[in-house]
């Protein structure tokens, strides 16, 4: 899986390519771990570019959401392909994850909960 980084704010945004899987699953957490230790907590994840998940590759989003939480930061989903939202709808990982339509309706909540 190819991740591509980006901050827009005080958020970093993950744009997924390819396959989320044990092996990419456990580089994700890395990535993300990475931007934890430089106290960037709110990350957005975006799934344009995912084609396949496995249940590895839901460990390790469930795993992020964890560490998130301990950190009081957040974690947010967007461009989620049809495949994808009826694999979280399926197991109910749909209703402990922020998940939106697309990456500028998601990034806009972030400015929202800025200014609230």
């Amino acid at each position: 899986m190819e991740i591509e980084n980006r901050q827009e704010g005080n958020v970093m945004v993950l744009t997924l390519i390819g396959r989320l899987d044990l092996a990419s699953g456990a580089v994700l957490k890395e990535n993300v771990k990475k931007h934890f230790e430089n106290n960037m907590t709110s990350i957005h994840l975006n799934f344009t570019g995912i084609e396949f998940v496995n249940s590895s590759g839901l460990g390790a989003l469930v795993s992020i959401m964890k560490e998130t939480r301990i950190l009081k930061g957040r974690l947010t989903f967007s461009n989620l392909s049809s495949f994808v939202q009826e694999l979280l709808d399926i197991t109910q990982l749909s209703q402990i994850f922020e998940i939106y339509s697309t990456e500028e309706e998601t990034l806009k909540t972030y400015l929202t909960a800025t200014l609230g």
